[in-house]
């Protein structure tokens, strides 16, 4: 059962960073001032300074896990109330706690997870924001993604560029469940959010099945494949790949102190990040490893394949099993214990923080 313990929601207030950023005591002529200004759309500074340039990250979003069995359940029930067709995406929407009604699981990230019933199709558009699909129950439902379609198996981590025609469909005689990790609030804090409706339920397939990672997912490129795309050509990657690379990684055992054995995704024509704004990693923990501990700026969301354990993220201990989800916010210390075998998904926004110069660890800190 996931048990989670949050003992502080809420951080500093404004007015007690305030107070502690510059050390002025408010007198009756500086509150005039101040009273004054504010007509005019004026704000001092050194008023609002320890708000805005902090020691270290202070974010709203807090430690929090969701058990998958909560989310299906109440997805099922979603089902039974609206159509795939009728709600575009029938996705339930994980909210951080700390950031509830902004539709965030942490500042610049969003999570939710959706439901695909057999015989349904999710329609077809395209939007500015790039996103994942990464498939936590069933197996043979498909995505199409500019022209071409890919079976789904649970495990696969499935790309959305940004612009992209996509579609979903199932099959199969049983529900389809998927995570999905989305940059809108990235999106929406640049104020570029754009999205265009088909004008059919499903694309049209110009390719054929498999053809994105016959082409670049064997260490080669076609010879006349010029370079330049910032988001992967390949946009579905096989978790039985994954496994056996991981599982190929165990027999040197070279075990990272804070991480296990963690690898990340990438774009075969770059080496970088599969995807330009969300890094996607899968990380292997043996039974009875316990991580260092570690912390960084980059907030990250955390879903379990296989296996069971807990993370502790500061005074926070969540428990965990497959399907699960958990938010480790930015710069809070996180320790994962495997009470068996353990293969874990995750994502963050750490391109952005590694292209503009922000990432920052913290090794057994």
């Amino acid at each position: 059962m996931l048990f989670v313990s949050i003992l502080t929601i809420m951080g500093l207030s404004i007015a007690g960073e305030q107070s502690m950023s510059t050390g002025a005591a408010e007198t009756p002529a500086r509150k005039a001032f101040y009273e004054k200004i504010d007509g005019r759309n004026l704000t001092a500074l050194w008023t609002v300074m320890g708000a805005l340039i902090t020691p270290e990250p202070r974010s709203r979003c807090v430690p929090f896990g969701w058990r998958f069995a909560d989310i299906r359940e109440a997805m099922i029930e979603a089902g039974g109330l609206i159509t795939a067709k009728e709600a575009e995406r029938r996705v339930l929407i994980l909210e951080n706690p700390g950031l509830r009604g902004e539709s965030k699981i942490t500042t610049s990230l969003y999570c939710g997870v959706q439901l695909v019933l057999p015989g349904e199709v999710a329609p077809a558009h395209r939007h500015s924001q790039s996103a994942l699909r990464f498939v936590m129950e069933g197996s043979g439902a498909h995505t199409a993604v500019g022209g071409e379609r890919t079976r789904m198996e649970v495990g696969d981590f499935v790309i959305t560029p940004s612009g992209a025609w996509h579609d979903h469909g199932n099959e199969t005689d049983r529900p389809m469940f998927w995570l999905d990790g989305l940059d809108i609030p990235i999106v929406q804090f640049f104020d570029a959010s754009f999205v265009e409706h088909h004008n059919a339920d499903e694309q049209l397939i110009t390719r054929p099945e498999g053809d994105a990672l016959a082409r670049y997912g064997a260490n080669m490129l076609p010879v006349d494949r010029r370079r330049g795309a910032i988001t992967s050509p390949i946009f579905n990657y096989p978790y039985v790949r994954t496994r056996e690379a991981l599982e190929q990684m165990r027999r040197a055992e070279a075990w990272d102190p804070c991480h296990g054995l963690k690898m990340r995704y990438i774009n075969p024509e770059t080496g970088d990040h599969a995807m330009p704004t969300i890094g996607a990693f899968m990380q292997l923990l043996p039974k009875g490893f316990v991580t260092a501990p570690y912390r960084s700026t980059d907030a990250t969301v955390f879903s379990p394949v296989e296996g069971r354990g807990r993370s502790r993220i500061g005074e926070t201990v969540i428990e965990w099993g497959p399907q699960d989800v958990f938010v480790v916010p930015s710069w809070k210390p996180v320790v994962h214990e495997a009470d068996e075998d353990a293969v874990v998904f995750s994502y963050s926004d750490r391109p952005i923080h590694e292209k503009l110069g922000f990432f920052r660890e913290m090794r057994g800190a």
